[in-house]
Formats: C-alpha cells, sequence, structure tokens
C-alpha cells in the first residue's frame, strides 16, 4: 500500500512506527487530526495477520477518534494506537515501558489509554514512562463501563425512534462480542428485560457468559442472521458490509465496535434496507468522555464524567433525527454535526492569541 496517499486520503497529520529489539515491540501510532487539541486515543493490542492490515486499522481507528472527540464535544483531537501482537501472550513489564517511552517521545501530541488488548494495569506500566496516558486506576479507570452506558443510552434513542419507547422489556437482542463492554453491556439489558443472544469468537468463555446471563448462545458466523429487534456489534470493526448486510434481520443497529461499516456506501445499504444504524463514534462515546474528565484543570469527577456520558442518548436522538429530515445515512448525518465543529473552532482558534 501507498502510506502517504493513504495519508493524504483520509487527512493523516503523523504516523510513527516504533520498533524495539530489547522486547520485540512492535508499535504504529497513527495521529489523525489536532485541530481541537491534543489527539486522544486508546491502544490495541492484536496479532495482525500483516502490516497492511495494522497499518489500515490504525489509520480507519484514528480517522474515528477525531470524529468521536468532535462528536462528544470535547477539545481533543482524534489518534490511535496499535501494538502488533497477542495480548494473551506477550505481554510483558519491559515491552509496555518501551511503548511508554515512544509515547513520551511524541511530546504530548497523542494521549493513549486502554484499547481492545489492553487495560488499566498496563497502561499503569506505560504511565512508568509517560505522563501522556489516561485510564488509570486512580482517575477514570477502565473505560468500559461508560462505553456500556454510552451505548445503552443511545440503544433507548433508537428505540424511540422505531417503537416510539424506548422500553426494551421483551425486545431481543443479538450481542455480538462479549469482553468487557460486550458483558457488561449484555447484563444492563438483561436488567432492562431484554432477551438475548450471544456470541463471541473465544467460546468457552463467551458460552460460559451467556450461560450466567440466561442468554442463548449463537456461532459467531450465524450471528447475523439471528432474528432479533437489535443488533449489537461489540468486537471489530468492518463486520457491516455486502457479505452480512443481507443476512441482517433486525430493526436497529446499536453497538460499541469501531468503524462497524466496511465502506461509507454501506450506510446507505443499511437506510434502503430500513435499519436504524446508530454511528459507531457516537454511540461508543462514553469511554473517551470518561477518560477526557481526567485532563480538567481540577481532575477526574465521576459525576461530572457519567453525566455527560448519559447525554449520548440525547446526540444520537438528534443525528437520527437529521438523518430522517434530510434523508441522508446516519453516518453522514453524524458526520456533518463533528466536521462542522472542527471548522468552526478551527478557525476560531486560528485568531492569534498572545501566551
Amino acid at each position: 500500500m501507498n502510506i502517504f496517499e493513504s495519508m493524504e486520503k483520509f487527512g493523516h497529520e503523523e504516523l510513527v512506527f516504533w520498533y524495539d529489539k530489547t522486547t520485540g515491540l512492535k508499535a504504529i501510532v497513527a495521529i489523525h487530526d489536532t485541530t481541537l487539541g491534543p489527539a486522544l486515543g486508546g491502544c490495541r493490542m492484536w496479532p495482525y495477520d500483516d502490516e497492511k492490515e495494522a497499518i489500515v486499522d490504525v489509520l480507519r481507528l484514528s480517522r474515528g477518534m477525531t470524529y468521536k472527540n468532535a462528536a462528544m464535544g470535547l477539545d481533543l483531537g482524534g489518534g490511535k494506537s496499535i501494538i502488533w501482537a497477542d495480548s494473551r501472550k506477550d505481554k510483558s513489564e519491559a515491552l509496555f515501558r518501551s511503548f511508554g517511552r515512544l509515547i513520551q517521545s511524541l511530546g504530548g501530541r497523542y494521549i493513549t489509554a486502554e484499547d481492545v488488548g489492553t487495560n488499566a494495569d498496563d497502561m499503569a506500566t506505560v504511565s512508568r514512562e509517560t505522563e501522556f496516558v489516561g485510564g488509570l486506576k486512580e482517575t477514570s479507570g477502565d473505560p468500559s463501563p461508560a462505553t456500556a452506558l454510552g451505548v445503552l443510552e443511545g440503544m433507548k434513542a433508537a428505540a424511540r425512534m422505531v417503537w416510539e419507547t424506548d422500553d426494551l422489556h421483551g425486545k431481543t437482542v443479538a450481542i455480538q462480542g462479549m469482553g468487557h463492554v460486550g458483558t457488561l453491556l449484555a447484563k444492563a439489558l438483561k436488567d432492562e428485560g431484554a432477551n438475548l443472544i450471544v456470541t463471541d469468537i473465544h467460546p468457552e468463555e463467551g458460552k460460559q457468559t451467556a450461560d450466567e446471563l440466561g442468554a442463548t448462545w449463537a456461532e459467531p458466523d450465524q450471528i447475523y442472521r439471528v432474528a432479533a429487534d437489535i443488533f449489537a456489534p461489540c468486537a471489530l470493526g468492518a463486520i457491516l458490509n455486502d457479505d452480512t448486510i443481507p443476512q441482517l434481520r433486525c430493526k436497529v443497529i446499536a453497538g460499541s465496535a469501531n468503524n462497524q461499516l466496511k465502506e461509507p456506501r454501506h450506510g446507505l445499504d443499511l437506510m434502503r434496507k430500513k435499519i436504524v444504524y446508530v454511528p459507531d463514534y457516537v454511540i461508543n462515546g462514553g469511554g473517551v468522555v470518561n477518560v477526557a474528565d481526567e485532563l480538567h484543570r481540577d481532575g477526574y469527577h465521576p459525576e461530572r464524567a457519567y453525566a455527560r456520558v448519559r447525554q449520548i442518548g440525547t446526540q444520537v436522538g438528534e443525528i437520527l433525527r437529521r438523518a430522517d429530515t434530510e434523508r441522508i445515512p446516519t453516518q453522514e448525518a453524524a458526520d456533518r454535526i463533528a466536521e462542522s465543529r472542527i471548522h468552526v473552532l478551527g478557525r476560531v482558534q486560528a485568531t492569534y492569541v498572545p501566551e
């Protein structure tokens, strides 16, 4: 792939590669846009098949963070990092400290936190080498509960649009991915009285969680075709594509996974199929809102952070109404709102003010 072409196409500012021969660390940091402030986005640890897959993922994820942070009303740009390794067997103190030195070398242009494959303990190790890390146990901690809450609120907003009520009792929700967020979301939905169908690429753990929740288990390749009111993708991205969309038997798609649409045109495909798609970077913004609260001058306040997370349902409702009024795909409506904020505030900040 042509890296500079890809960066130009999606508007990236910086792509940093890091290799540490001592630890074997292979990491990439992608900084997409810093118009609104330093780039904030988590660190994903994943055993990619090849370099191209890793680069494409970090470019897509970092661009998504720009839109997410803008949509959440944060004074932060978008970035993301990946560690090319298996989180189940390759973690070590030395590896994460090496990664911390990479983050420190960027001088604050990028702030990291946990993501798929990493956790608060890993970030604590990273913090021994850099100040530019969030999601620590002594501050905001694991972002998963805030992410799950935001997804639930966004799901209720979509339910109001489709069924004219946000009551999820009796609704069937199919959850793809029973990681931290997926499991927390499933528990919250159970409390709401929803019926659950779940799946995960790790069936041993997934089936055990399904049994504990009283959920129906579906094989990973069958989850798209199950009859459900709501489909909640909570695993990896690009799962809404030419192969899967024709299989869907739901009215709403609302989940925590990033980059759910393989290509923008798939949003139009869902619109034509009369499926309400809640844009992923809006509905899953609770985690970044929680982490960003650490950056306030008076430090982290959970009440303030979670009050802001609960507003995600209101934002989702506004986006869905705008998409319906303008007859455009929902992700296009969300993009227009985020891009407008970046454009306007970028012009405001262009005014010279002496420091």
